[in-house]
């Protein structure tokens, strides 16, 4: 830590507490100690009458040639079955962009697939694919993916490793970033370059959602992140990119579990809501559980899901599976359209990089107006059915058409 407490000179006065917004700083016995919630402000330094606080000087040559070593990108593509992850896909969208802010390598790797898989990955912007097709891969277990994948980053030396913040990524990401002694921030909504430190600027909700946190991580490499799936884009797919698959052999890992089967839950299957390229969704506005009907009539005319905030889930008007938000599942469809949503930043989180979407709520100060494509002001039992009938009307004018 930069910021140390000479106990020699520290006379336990307490002029420091006051100084640090953190609440990093402590009394024990009579002499003041700071803790891991510094932020290293600097603020305690000149409160100190005695002068007993010290900004203490790193191994800056030791840690800027160690910094030096780590160089390029990298993303972590979870296959299911053989395929990659659509998650995999865009992280690398995001990894591409930030290779090149750095002026570096994009590199994925990919355990457990095909061949085929990594060009595809290629395809869609990767520079290098470390690659491993030992069965050991074929079905997810924690211990020889956190083994293999600490490994490389040991050998290659990234700078940047990303990867989805799916139960698989939140699963053994973790076990990797504590294997390598570095920092892992989770949940990301946006990735950024400091391009004066090389930092990246690790953007998240924090506090339940209240407010939106910037992490650095800037003494330690790699610097490490997993991302929701459907929060970011994909790149562009070039068809005769060329790129370099570096072959991974899978030796001396080892694994105390061995998984047997892998069985889908049932209402991931019923409700695939981050696949939908259209999604209904319904909050407190509805009313009841009946507000939802009328919902799902019109996602069906539409060939779309239905969604919900969690104040419909918590009320119990429909299941948990269709929740969306930062404690639901994240989509990003063509078209969203929120009936009886105020728009929470809990909730914007799962939905508001959705390509159009359309609000209707009374309230016109709603806070769901301000990320809207369209907003309607109005009863949603009023202007539903209208959309209805509108649809309606259209797909018979289509059908005869036909005839």
């Amino acid at each position: 830590m930069p910021i140390i407490v000479n106990i020699d000179k520290c006379t336990g006065c307490k002029e420091c507490l006051a100084s640090c917004p953190f609440d990093a700083i402590v009394i024990k016995e009579e002499k003041a100690f700071i803790n891991e919630y510094c932020q290293i402000c600097m603020a305690c330094i000149n409160s100190c009458p005695e002068g007993a606080i010290e900004e203490v000087g790193e191994e800056v040559s030791k840690k800027s040639q160690d910094f030096l070593e780590h160089k390029g990108v990298w993303v972590f593509a979870e296959q299911r079955s053989g395929k990659a992850a659509s998650v995999s896909y865009e992280l690398l969208g995001t990894g591409r962009r930030l290779a090149d802010e750095l002026n570096v390598e994009l590199s994925v790797v990919l355990l457990g697939a095909s061949e085929e898989e990594a060009q595809e990955l290629i395809r869609w912007g990767a520079d290098k694919v470390y690659f491993c097709d030992d069965p050991i891969f074929e079905r997810f277990n924690d211990e020889p993916h956190s083994q293999l994948l600490s490994s490389l980053i040991n050998t290659y030396r990234p700078e940047i490793v990303l990867a989805g913040a799916t139960p698989i990524g939140r699963s053994f990401i973790p076990r990797v970033a504590v294997r390598l002694g570095t920092g892992l921030t989770a949940d990301c909504t946006s990735l950024l370059i400091d391009r004066e430190t090389r930092n990246l600027l690790q953007v998240r909700p924090a506090f339940g959602g209240n407010i939106i946190a910037t992490i650095l991580c800037p003494n330690h490499r790699p610097q490490m992140a997993t991302v929701r799936p459907r929060v970011m884009k994909r790149g562009e797919y070039i068809e005769g990119k060329k790129g370099e698959i570096i072959y991974i052999k899978a030796d001396n890992l080892s694994s105390r579990t061995k998984v047997i089967d892998t069985i889908k839950e049932i209402s991931e299957i019923a409700v695939n809501l981050q696949e939908a390229d259209i999604i209904v969704s319904g909050g407190r506005g509805l009313g009841s559980a009946r507000g939802f009907k009328l919902l799902e009539e019109l996602a069906k005319l539409l060939g779309g899901a239905i969604g919900a905030s969690r104040c419909a889930v918590d009320e119990g008007w429909i299941s948990y599976s269709h929740q969306i938000g930062q404690t639901g599942k994240t989509v990003c469809p063509k078209l969203y359209i929120a009936c009886g949503i105020s728009g929470a930043v809990q909730h914007l989180v799962g939905m508001q990089t959705s390509d159009i979407i359309v609000a209707i709520n009374k309230n016109p100060e709603a806070p769901i107006f301000n990320v809207a494509t369209y907003g309607i002001v109005g009863d949603l039992y009023e202007i539903v059915p209208l959309l209805i009938k509108k649809v309606k009307e259209t797909q018979g004018h289509r059908e005869a058409e036909k005839r």
